[in-house]
Parts: structure tokens; sequence; C-alpha cells
């Protein structure tokens, strides 16, 4: 195990700025674009990393289906995001034990652009909006790893996201969601064939705080994501992912009881892309890219995900 592995973990295992169940459709998770390759690992090797990575999220919810959005309901709601962010992860100097720890801290930035007919009393308005700036910060104080053996690792954190970024009630394109969010999750590695083969698992839970400027309180979500990659000697790898989204209980407030609880979920499967190019034994470039389909969507925004994370190690 190198450094790189530790990119893996904490680059994408939060990606925010998804879309579950949750008020506006928008919740923290994306179907399929939470786990990332070798999820379960931590390194042994200690010091600084960085990453970065993109996502684009392009999708709609049909024209008959109400969501509540800044206080509101509307109808007819396609919404686009970019989401760029730089993760900054320390490796704690515990050496080559069954345990390794890693803390991880991450600046996002967003570009969220939404059209709908949005609902005030009982007037509707086609509206615009778009948006752009800092997202809320998030960080894991601790990410433990346990190393089972040399092929099968487990990997444990609690990820929170703090309502940093500019939120309005009312506006259709928000930077932020105004909310705390705290996610326990378990992630799974196992390799094969001498390494060349990884299948990881990432399971989670994301509990929302209350939106007190539109008096909304998101239902817990469950989430899972599955990844198979195989790699050949040449540093390129191929793969899939399948990624589930299910709400374990319903929204509440006012407005999520006129929309029966607005209780979702939604399914995603897509290829997976990876390739590593290595300067020396500890410097080297990784490339992941995944495009996710997602289908059978219920109360939340329907599109395709398209994921690109870039990790280095000097």
């Amino acid at each position: 195990m190198n450094r790189r592995i530790v990119f893996a973990l904490i680059a994408l295992a939060l990606a925010p700025a998804g879309a579950d169940a949750t008020e506006s459709a928008l919740g923290r998770s994306i179907t399929g674009a939470q786990i990332t390759p070798f999820v379960g690992i931590v390194p042994p090797t200690p010091g600084l990393n960085v990453s970065v990575s993109y996502i684009n999220y392009d999708g709609s919810i049909g024209g008959s289906k109400s969501v509540p959005i800044g206080g509101s309901t509307a109808l007819d709601l396609h919404a686009k995001v970019d989401l760029y962010a730089a993760t900054f992860a320390y490796i704690w100097n515990t050496g080559k034990g069954r345990w390794n720890y890693a803390s991880m801290f991450t600046v996002p930035y967003i570009r969220p652009t939404a059209t709908a007919s949005l609902f005030v009393g009982q007037r509707s308005a086609a509206v615009n909006d778009r948006a752009s700036g800092l997202f809320d910060l998030y960080f894991a104080p601790v990410i433990a790893s346990y190393h089972v053996s040399e092929v099968e690792h487990w990997s444990f954190g609690v990820y929170i996201y703090a309502p940093t970024a500019d939120y309005t009630k009312g506006r259709l394109a928000n930077k932020g969601l105004n909310i705390w969010t705290y996610s326990p999750a378990v992630g799974y590695t196992h390799l094969y064939d001498k390494g060349s083969f990884e299948f990881s698992a990432l399971a989670g839970v994301d509990f929302y705080s209350k939106n007190h400027a539109t008096d909304y309180q998101n239902g817990a979500v469950f989430r899972l994501d599955l990844l198979a990659m195989k790699r050949t000697p040449s540093g390129w790898g191929f793969g899939g992912v399948i990624g589930v989204i299910r709400q374990l209980e319903n929204d509440d407030g006012p407005t999520a009881d006129r929309l029966n609880g607005f209780k979702g979920r939604s399914y995603g499967a897509g290829p997976a892309l990876a390739y590593k190019k290595s300067f020396s034994k500890e410097s080297n470039i990784d490339f992941t890219l995944r495009w996710v389909k997602e289908f059978d969507v219920r109360n939340r925004i329907k599109g395709e995900p398209l994921v690109l994370n870039i990790s280095l190690a000097l």
C-alpha cells in the first residue's frame, strides 16, 4: 500500500451537491459517486496529501411532481451542478500495524443553476436562478482503517458538513444547504488476482439538521456504492459502479407534510475508468472517471452524474 490510496478514501467519499429525496430534491450524496478505488484503505505512510475532484450533475424532476424548495414548492425543476473540490488529508504516523488513521478537510466550490415553475401561495411563475461560490465545508476528524490482511481492508469514519456557504430563502439555486449533516460511513476493499482486481463497497447514512429558514427537516438517507475494477500492467483500469440511495424516513415540516413526506429513492449504474502514471516509487499521478445512469427514481432529481478525480503523490 502506498500514499496514493488515501486519496481514494477521502477525495470523493463525501461528494456533496447530489440528489436524494431531501429539500429541493438535492442533498449531500449522489447515486454511485461516493465510492472510489481502495475506499477501505488508509495506508501507513504518514504525511499531508492533496487531491482535486470535479463533479457534473445535470438532471430534472417531472413537471407534475411538486418539489419543496426555498420555503415553497416548484414544478418542472431542472438543475445543473458543477462542483470542484480540493481535499487535504493528513495520514497519522502510526506505523504498519493493523490500524492506520487519517484526518481530512475539503474546500468545495459550486456553480448551481436551476429553472422551475415556482409557487408562492396560490401563484406560480417561471424562474431561472444561478449562483457560484464556496460550498459548505466538510471534514472528518478521524478516518480509521483496519487491515484484516494484505488483501482485505475496512475503513470507518464520521464526516461532518458545516453550513458555511451563503443561503437565501426563496432562491432556486443556493451555494449551501443551510444545514449541518453528519454521515457515518463504512468502507470495504478486497483485492484479488495479486491485487490486479478490486472489489470495494461503501455504505453510510446522512443525518440532516433542520433548516430553520424554511422549517424543513430532511429525513435520514441510506446510501450504498459498489465498485469493481480490473487493472492492467500498463496502468489502465476498467470497471463499473452501482449505487443505491434510499431514504429511511419521511421529511418533516409544513411543506413536507403537504407532499406526503417526500420520501424517495434512486438507483444507478455505469462504467468506471482509471489510469495511474508512476514517476518513482513514491511519486505518481492517478486519474479516475465514472459516469452513472440513474433509474427507478422517486421524489428526487433524475440525472447522469459524471465524476472526475485527480490525485498526486509526491
